[in-house]
């Protein structure tokens, strides 16, 4: 688990290796990272969208970018929680992600919040 704070919101990451659709044979490994979304500030807070770069060892880096997550733009208010999970294909077995997701506070604008960076480790390399 990884934790990063920014501008009042709190992103945390949980992953893990996703054994029962990953095909190590095929270079295909699969992993599911659990996002929990946590506003600190004062203020109701709408995310809008997100920006990853993901990097795959001996693949090198992907951006990806998109309108909310899991097609959702969610409004977070004061002291309240998103959570949500998503998966990520790698053909290495070995890489991390990182980016962030662009806010808008409706008092303050629209500001960037840091999604810390986590690795992605197959459980088939690390026996």
């Amino acid at each position: 688990m990884v934790s990063k704070n920014t501008s009042e919101i709190k992103v945390t990451v949980v992953t893990e290796y996703d054994n029962f659709n990953s095909y190590p044979s095929e270079n295909r490994f699969v992993f599911r990272y659990h996002i929990e979304i946590e506003n600190l500030g004062n203020l109701p807070v709408k995310l809008l969208s997100r920006k990853w770069i993901i990097y795959d060892l001996g693949f090198g880096f992907t951006e990806v970018e998109g309108a909310g997550v899991i097609g959702l733009t969610p409004i977070i208010e004061s002291g309240e929680k998103f959570t949500y999970f998503s998966n990520v294909i790698l053909k290495s077995g070995v890489g991390n992600m990182e980016g962030h997701y662009v806010f808008e506070n409706f008092e303050e604008g629209i500001f960037n919040v840091s999604i810390p960076k986590f690795n992605l480790v197959s459980g088939v390399l690390s026996n």
